[in-house]
């Protein structure tokens, strides 16, 4: 997903914002397998997907638990660090090879005291993010996991081609087995 897209869509910007917005962002690129962010630390940057697929999962005692998927246009961000400046929790690896645009927080955080469009499209971003977050929550306690596999399914149509049936069956808080009897009964 080009870089003008994903800003749009977001918040709308005037051409100077969204240049400046540019102008400090660089094109970077990861292969499958790669430990974009990892737990405990203080992340410096958010990204956004041009191309790819990733996860974000925690621990739980020796389990990764799976709590995110991110694809094409999605923002890949600790928000422990972004708001905080805190140390994140989550780990987050990259499911493809990935092109990743890299916007550092500090220099973002320049930016929105200069330009209160940014500071704008900032807040927008963060709002997003926890409208996000509070819809996986509500999912998780009131829908069924078959309700929540079909879900997934339309937020991410290929993901069943892109990512591991266990990354899928730890994301819908299931077993694989529970995973396989679901996608038979809907076939």
């Amino acid at each position: 997903m080009e870089l003008n897209q994903i800003i749009d869509t977001i918040y709308p910007l005037t051409a100077k914002s969204k240049n400046l917005i540019k102008e400090s962002i660089i094109e970077t690129k990861f292969p499958k397998g790669h430990i974009l962010f990892k737990a405990n630390k203080i992340e410096t940057s958010i990204y956004f997907i041009k191309k790819g697929i990733a996860r974000a999962y925690a621990y739980s005692d020796d389990n990764q638990i799976t709590f995110w998927f991110g694809k094409e246009g999605d923002p890949i961000v600790s928000m422990q660090s972004y708001v905080n400046n805190q140390k994140g929790y989550e780990d987050v690896e990259l499911l493809e090879d990935c092109e990743l645009y890299e916007l550092k927080i500090e220099q973002l955080q320049k930016l929105f005291l200069e330009d209160i469009q940014i500071a704008n499209w900032g807040r927008k971003f963060a709002e997003f993010e926890l409208i996000k977050s509070e819809e996986r929550l509500i999912a998780l306690q009131f829908n069924t996991a078959t309700q929540r596999y079909l879900a997934l399914l339309k937020n991410y149509p290929s993901i069943i081609q892109r990512v591991q049936l266990s990354h899928i069956a730890s994301y819908l808080g299931i077993t694989q087995v529970s995973l396989s009897r679901i996608r038979a009964s809907i076939k």
